[in-house]
């Protein structure tokens, strides 16, 4: 990682330095602010109102008419608003669509392109999902079966915690991401101190000591908890005697057909890839994020993918090709109410298009790493997929210099089936 210059933080990058991942908000050690949670919540407020907004359109009869070139110029339009670099990808019956705009690295002058890889963050939590789910079906768990039954100190002052909690972040456990960087940023005003807590090389258990630590909220309510994604893979390697990476690459990845995606435990992505960057502010200006260590999110996020991974991802999933039709119901059908409609590992949006199925929803989620955003979302017949990630995160505001409805709202219009 390339280090900043040596000054005081801005508020603004005060507030960056202790969000793990997240947006600025109330940051003070200690503080219980969930962190990344907002920024989740801010990120799938968007997609949300981008599929508001695609459906209102769609009933002014703008639907199936959005060109591909509409869909290269949002995103070229993405990239003069402040990313990096920006790739997208819609499949469905009327519209076959990739594109690509901006660089992979801000610093260099290869171009951004369709296949490019980039980190898909929280996009990581439907593939633990599965893995999880396909646990289910074989009759080994069950989800409204205490973990403590798999791994009885865990949790040890939460034994009633459930499997189905865990998927749909209404055990009451903590964000984790943010308490586990806490324990080693005193100074939420030091630059160095946060550089140094994001390059760290974390194991699993620790960031459960994080939140065993913490204080919980009432069990059933919605907290969005990186913690509980990390503490199922953690169940998931202790239940099949083999390594996360393993399951994943053998029982998601293979069979969904995503040649692209890997889960990744070491720094620096290589080859054809979309570099991480987080903008900073004016005063700041970029921090590179080349030696980001995704075992911070680890299970919670340590996915690299492409769109067309993604894609192929989700139509997997709601095709029954991974689990069964049943559980991918479970899956769809929300735990929660607010600030999502969350189900298990994934949560819904407004489909614009209109339809008389009983199911008038979109399914999927979004990620956020440090310095890339990323969407992935398909009906649930698997017939329609779009998927997006963006790299060159604003990390200085909650709003963000990029606004991903730019090209969420045309792709979910062009994604309608022809009238």
């Amino acid at each position: 990682m390339k280090s900043l210059p040596r000054r005081p933080l801005t508020a603004g990058l005060a507030a960056v330095a202790c969000l793990a991942l997240a947006t600025p908000a109330a940051a003070q050690p200690g503080n219980r602010t969930v962190l990344d949670g907002l920024t989740r919540d801010q990120t799938a407020q968007q997609v949300a109102a981008a599929a508001q907004q695609a459906k209102q359109n769609h009933r002014k009869g703008h639907g199936a008419r959005i060109s591909n070139p509409t869909l290269d110029a949002a995103l070229a339009q993405m990239v003069a608003d402040g990313a990096v670099g920006v790739t997208g990808r819609l499949e469905s019956s009327t519209t076959t669509w990739a594109g690509a705009a901006g660089l992979r690295d801000k610093d260099a002058k290869s171009k951004a392109k369709p296949n490019d890889r980039f980190r898909a963050a929280s996009n990581t939590k439907m593939m633990i999902s599965v893995l999880v789910l396909q646990e289910v079906q074989k009759g080994v768990w069950q989800l409204d079966q205490p973990v403590a039954d798999v791994l009885p100190t865990l949790l040890p002052d939460h034994s009633e915690v459930t499997f189905r909690q865990l998927l749909s972040h209404t055990s009451g456990m903590p964000n984790g991401t943010n308490e586990l960087l806490f324990r080693h940023i005193t100074d939420p005003s030091s630059q160095e101190q946060f550089e140094a807590a994001v390059k760290r090389d974390y194991a699993p258990q620790e960031h459960i000591d994080a939140i065993n630590d913490a204080p919980w909220t009432t069990p059933g309510e919605m907290l969005y908890s990186n913690a509980g994604f990390v503490a199922l893979g953690m169940l998931l390697e202790a239940q099949n005697g083999t390594s996360l990476q393993t399951l994943l690459r053998e029982r998601v990845f293979k069979p969904a057909g995503m040649h692209q995606t890997t889960f990744d435990l070491e720094p620096r992505l290589t080859g054809a890839a979309l570099h991480e960057d987080g903008w900073l502010g004016e005063a700041d200006g970029w921090m590179e994020l080349d030696q980001f260590d995704p075992d911070l999110l680890w299970a919670a996020g340590a996915v690299t993918s492409t769109t067309a991974d993604l894609n192929d991802f989700t139509r997997a999933l709601f095709s029954g090709a991974l689990v069964s039709p049943a559980l991918v119901e479970q899956m769809m059908t929300p735990e929660s109410g607010a600030p999502l409609h969350y189900g298990l590992g994934l949560y819904r949006i407004t489909d614009p298009c209109p339809s008389d199925d009983a199911n008038p929803y979109l399914y999927g989620h979004d990620g956020a790493a440090l310095g890339t955003l990323s969407v992935a979302f398909s009906s649930p017949d698997g017939q329609r997929q779009f998927s997006v990630g963006v790299t060159g995160r604003d990390l200085s505001t909650l709003q963000g210099r990029v606004n991903l409805n730019d090209v969420l709202v045309p792709m979910l219009q062009a994604s309608c089936p022809a009238a």
